[in-house]
């Protein structure tokens, strides 16, 4: 049985798409909390996403006992190593897109599995995005029109809705861009006996 340690609809819907039976529960982790001390610490974009995957993971394959449990969790890293999250406001989602405007940004998409309280299996994918240069009344439409599709993203963007009108160039997997390393989750579950091979 595989368990999806969120209530995010982007992931849910991924994996129901791909055909994997899962169950969907909060796994109770401030992640503002853990985040902020881990920035304290100067970890990097990609170990913060892994770091915030595996404690999702963790604590509820802890009180779940015998299941499967995926942990994921999303960092976009500008190329000068600062960190956006998620928007606090429409006002903040649009000081976001105005900061990405013109420039290139990197997602680190992280996932981790554990059994019975521990890590199994880990993956950190990435993706690197660039933005073409925005107009001021475009982020302003964008904004009003998108706010409640993307007030829970990083980056300020659904790829595969509306978003996609924003980058001129990308590479990296869409799976990747939409919060999980899709490609990679398929392949461990038939390792694992999950999937059919």
């Amino acid at each position: 049985m595989l368990v999806l340690a969120s209530k995010s609809k982007a992931r849910s819907a991924m994996l129901k798409a791909a055909g994997i039976t899962f169950e969907a529960l909060a796994p109770n982790v401030d992640e503002e909390a853990l985040k902020e001390g881990l920035l304290a610490e100067g970890i990097s974009a990609r170990n913060l996403a892994d770091a915030l995957a595996e404690a999702k993971s963790v604590k509820l394959s802890r009180r779940l006992g015998p299941a499967l449990v995926l942990g994921a969790d999303q960092v976009l890293a500008m190329e000068d190593g600062q960190m956006l999250g998620k928007p606090a406001d429409k006002d903040d989602a649009k000081a976001h897109l105005r900061l990405l405007s013109g420039k290139k940004h990197i997602l680190f998409s992280a996932a981790v599995i554990s059994d019975q309280g521990s890590p199994v299996w880990r993956h950190v994918d990435v993706a690197t995005l660039t933005m073409r240069a925005l107009s001021d009344a475009f982020i302003d439409e964008y904004v009003e029109m998108e706010w409640s599709n993307i007030q829970y993203c990083v980056g300020c963007y659904k790829i595969e809705g509306r978003g996609a009108q924003l980058f001129s160039d990308l590479s990296g997997s869409q799976f990747t861009i939409m919060g999980l390393p899709l490609l990679h989750l398929l392949d461990f579950l038939r390792i694992r006996g999950v999937l059919p091979s």
